[in-house]
Order: structure tokens, then C-alpha cells, then sequence
């Protein structure tokens, strides 16, 4: 993994945010005393007003060079300047500059390039909200942490974790509590969107590009200029595009299907997959590079069997976020308990469908046991079947068939475990050869599941 990116694998294991800047300032020339420092990924030198770092040097061309994070280190890149760039009194077109202040030359004007590294303990904050995110565990309250000194940044964010963990919520705040605030926000689906028309709709297309092209269009890419893109169900984005997202990202522009003309784009990203992202990455189904330049910050949201004690003050903020008028304020303590059993493959976004789902159904201002769905309405039976993951559970209608179907495998998963290390008496070598995988994988999937 490179240097420059910083990545939390899990907030409960690691505690720590590196914030890693570039610091740019012009020593000698006609912008002498200018300088300003940088959390993009890529940052353009030139006289044109819309680079980064705006000259005003005659013998500087409009857009000169660029300085790119990448894999392998920071970047120093001439874009076919006229007078070049230079370091050392040696033209270049390219050269890393490690981690040490550098100077180089761009025409006439002299730049001093220093990198720089904050390394921020993520003590869990005392507020129990972030925007719409709401939770007062201590996990809930180290992810709060982090995005409130992410989200002031330009830093790329991976967010990880379930089906309903509030991953598009927390894109969403980021944006909400960004510089970027005013700019659109634009979300992408890779999941959603039929596999031959997936590269158009990222980068766009020309009239006649392709069979039903009969206008020209832009991508989201384009339409995010200026905002934030949020690109969910990044691990649905199939391999052989994978190369043409990584190029977008690390050089800022755009090429639409059927045109030669390269558009500059000015972007944040923030991904999200609810897919185990590492295990894709160790066997060769998602490139390593993809990932380490979208997990600049990775942040795991945790399934809501392992936040319980947010219950109460999620169920009173879903209760007041209800779409409709309602007088409904509170659960019944039975309920309570029976939300408590509960397994809760579809996490948050389940338990808001419940809620929402028996609203209509109360009289007065408090849901009792009779208004919620048949599955939850036998608590004894129901929460044994849901701390075992038994497959008698099956999600309700009210979701997408894409929702459903990863909440059954979530179910599925957690009973296949369970049967899986009773059979071989806990050890997990040989419940990783009965399940044809290894065994670091086997203790992932534990982990995951809060399996002992």
C-alpha cells in the first residue's frame, strides 16, 4: 500500500486518521510569496483561472503541470507545457517527488512543493448525531469523529458496510458539511444501470457513439462538476472498466464514448459496497490500485446488531423523519424487546420499514406488538430464528429485489456459520476447508457476523 493513502480497515480496530496535504508555494517569479496547500488528489499548475494553483507568468503555459497522488507516490507531471518543466536543470516529464520538500521550475517561476502528514486520534465525539446520522454507541460516535474531520476535506472516501447501514446517509452528510455544500451531488448506482451502458453513463457519449445514441450527453462525472459524486455498489462496476475509473480519478478528466476531446473535471468522490472489498481485491476480482486511490479514508459502518444500544434514540429520530403526518412518539417495551431480539439482516433501513410499515396501523401514539409484521409479531419463536440466522426468515416486499435478496444472504450466511463451527467444534481450520476457503476468510466472515 502506498504511503500517501490513508486507510481506517475498521474503525474498532484502528483508532487513527492520517490527514496527509501538499503544500505548494512559489519562491521566485512574478508570484513570488504565493503558496497554499492542498488534500486534493490532483493539483494543476497554470496560467488558465480554473488550475488549482493560478500563475500569472507570461512564459508559463495555461495549463502547465499537475502534481498527482498516486499508488506508487506523489507526482510531478509536465501536461506539454512549452518551456517545460524542470528540477535539477533537467527537463522532465514525469518524476516522483517522495516525501521531502522539492523545488522545481515552471517557465521563469520557482516552486517549493512540501509534503505534509497529521496524524489525528479519533476519540469518540460527545454529540450523538452527524447531520441525519444519528446514534450514541461508541462506535457510531468514532465514525462521527472521522467524518467531521473528513468531511471539511477533499479526501476521497470508501464507505463500507451492509445492505440499510446508512452508507448514501453518510455520503450524503459529507457532502451536507463539505466546501462543496452548494456544488451537486450526484449518485450513481453501478448496480442499477445495465452492464453495456455503464461506461456511458459515467463518462458520457457523442451522437452516434453508439446504437441509440441519437444526442449527445454528459456523464455524472460531468454532472457532478463542482459537488460530489457518490458511486454506490462500487464492486458491481465490472473489471474491464475498472482501469477506465481508476484514469478518471487520478487524472480529473473525462473522455466521452465516441469523442476525442478530453474534458477537465473538478470532483469529489465518495464510494460505498457492501461487498467485503479486501477478499474481492486478494482474489484478482477488483484492482488493488482502484482501491487504494478511492480508500484515501475507508470508513466501516457497523450492522445494527452491534449498535443495540441506539435503539431508542434511532426509533424516536425514524419516528419523527416519518414522509406522512402521524402521532405516533414511541415503541411499546415489548416491542422494545422484540426489536432487541431481533437479528436485522436489513439493519437501519429495516427497522425504519417496520416502523413506517405499522404507523398506519396505530390508533393512538404507540406501536404495539399487533401493528408490527407477522415475522416479528412471535417473539419468542421469531428471536430465536434471528439470532440464529434461520433461513424461515424472509425480508418484506417493500424493498428492491436486490435489498431482499442481500438480506437473505446476510441470514443465510449467519446460520451457515453457526451449523459450520458446531459441526468441527470451533476450529476453524477445518471449518475453512468444509467451506472451501481459507481460513483468514472463515474468521472475516465471523467477525462480520459477531460469531464467537
Amino acid at each position: 500500500m502506498s504511503d500517501i493513502t490513508s486507510v481506517i480497515p475498521s474503525l474498532r480496530d484502528r483508532r487513527q486518521l492520517h490527514l496527509r496535504r501538499m503544500h505548494l508555494r512559489v519562491v521566485e517569479g512574478p508570484d513570488a510569496g504565493k503558496e497554499a496547500e492542498y488534500e486534493n488528489d490532483v493539483i494543476r499548475i497554470g496560467t488558465q483561472q480554473a488550475n488549482h494553483f493560478h500563475l500569472t507568468d507570461p512564459t508559463v503555459s495555461r495549463t502547465h503541470a499537475e502534481v498527482i497522488r498516486t499508488q506508487d507516490g506523489i507526482l510531478l507531471r509536465d501536461i506539454g507545457s512549452t518551456n517545460g518543466t524542470w528540477m535539477n536543470d533537467v527537463r522532465v516529464r514525469e518524476v516522483y517527488l517522495g516525501e521531502k520538500t522539492r523545488r522545481f521550475l515552471v517557465g521563469k517561476t520557482e516552486i517549493e512543493f512540501t509534503p505534509s502528514e497529521e496524524v489525528i486520534d479519533t476519540v469518540p465525539t460527545e454529540t450523538t448525531q452527524f447531520e441525519q446520522v444519528v446514534g450514541s454507541s461508541v462506535v457510531m460516535r468514532e465514525v462521527f469523529a472521522v467524518l467531521e474531520r473528513v468531511a471539511p476535506t477533499e479526501l476521497t472516501v470508501l464507505i463500507t458496510g451492509k445492505t440499510g447501514t446508512g452508507k448514501e446517509l453518510v455520503s450524503r452528510a459529507i457532502h451536507q458539511r463539505s466546501p462543496r455544500k452548494k456544488g451537486p451531488f450526484v449518485v450513481f448506482d453501478c448496480g442499477a444501470v445495465a452492464r453495456n451502458l455503464i461506461e456511458s453513463e459515467l463518462f458520457g457519449h457523442e451522437r452516434g457513439a453508439f446504437t441509440g445514441a441519437v444526442a449527445p450527453r454528459a456523464g455524472v462525472f460531468e454532472q457532478a462538476n463542482g459537488g460530489i459524486i457518490f458511486i454506490d455498489e462500487l464492486c458491481e462496476l465490472p473489471l474491464e472498466l475498472q482501469p477506465a475509473l481508476l484514469r478518471v480519478l487520478e487524472q480529473r478528466e473525462v473522455r466521452r464514448v465516441g469523442d476525442r476531446k478530453v474534458r477537465p473535471i473538478d470532483v469529489r468522490v465518495i464510494a460505498a459496497t457492501n461487498q467485503n472489498v479486501h477478499e474481492l481485491v486478494e482474489s484478482g476480482q477488483f484492482r488493488q490500485d482502484l482501491y487504494y486511490r478511492l480508500a484515501v479514508v475507508e470508513i466501516d459502518l457497523p450492522p445494527l446488531r452491534d449498535r443495540r444500544e441506539d435503539f431508542s434514540l434511532l426509533i424516536e429520530h425514524l419516528l419523527q423523519m416519518a414522509p406522512f403526518e402521524n402521532n405516533v412518539v414511541r415503541v411499546s417495551p415489548e416491542v422494545e424487546q422484540v426489536f432487541g431480539a431481533w437479528h436485522w439482516p436489513g439493519n437501519v433501513r429495516e427497522l425504519r420499514n417496520v416502523l413506517l410499515r405499522a404507523i398506519p396501523f396505530c390508533e393512538g401514539d404507540t406501536i404495539e406488538i399487533h401493528h408490527l409484521p407477522d415475522a416479528l409479531q412471535h417473539p419468542g419463536a421469531r428471536a430465536e430464528a434471528s439470532a440464529q440466522g434461520d433461513s424461515v426468515y424472509m425480508p418484506g416486499t417493500d424493498m428492491s429485489l436486490k435489498e431482499a435478496r442481500d438480506q437473505l444472504i446476510e441470514a443465510f450466511e449467519h446460520r451457515y456459520l453457526q451449523d459450520l463451527l458446531e459441526q468441527c467444534d470451533g476450529n476453524l481450520s477445518k471449518a475453512a476447508r468444509i467451506a472451501g476457503v481459507d481460513r483468514k476468510t472463515i474468521a472475516r466472515m465471523l467477525k462480520r457476523h459477531a460469531i464467537r
